[in-house]
């Protein structure tokens, strides 16, 4: 009987014909995907986020240098593993030292604010090179990590820490 099935179907339906209703829609996912989102002044713009924090990120080729909140990376974050977090979007495309940043990171502590100037790296490359997105994508970096601080509860002596019990 199954087989009586697939014979009426290939008969309906030929080989190598896609319906009409979805042809459109992969036509214009194909476009956006394809869209150079760059400004007046050749650069490309994206906001990063991360616990408490957003940055403002913008993206223009250069000679690799990064500037936080008007101030050079190695001052802004003298911790190396913040550096190393800022700088995984361009190692995981190879664009080391190709593309100069701009940004202005505000809210949350420091390494909230690497991980929201990473975030805005990576969605600010995607922006400037489209074909960059798939490597991003696979290596974490287009999404927002949205682990947040817990708020305390009432009766609690932090989120989830109760009172010492006292038996006397």
């Amino acid at each position: 009987m199954a087989e009586e099935e697939k014979e009426t179907l290939a008969g309906v339906m030929p080989a190598g014909i896609v319906p009409s209703s979805t042809a459109p829609v992969a036509a214009a996912v194909e476009e956006v995907q394809a869209e150079q989102k760059i400004d007046a002044q050749g650069r490309a713009y994206a906001t990063g986020k991360r616990k408490d924090s957003v940055a403002r990120v913008w993206i223009n080729p250069g000679s690799g240098r990064v500037t936080i909140n008007g101030r050079d990376i190695e001052k802004y974050f003298a911790r190396p593993t913040l550096r190393l977090i800022i700088n995984q979007p361009f190692e995981a495309t190879d664009r080391a030292g190709q593309f100069d940043v701009v940004c202005s990171a505000k809210g949350g502590g420091l390494s909230g604010q690497a991980g929201a100037v990473r975030h805005g790296i990576s969605k600010a490359l995607t922006y400037y090179e489209p074909g960059l997105r798939p490597a991003l994508k696979k290596g974490g970096f287009l999404t927002r990590d949205a682990r947040v601080v817990e708020r305390k509860k009432y009766g609690k002596r932090k989120a989830r820490r109760s009172f010492q019990f006292s038996k006397r």
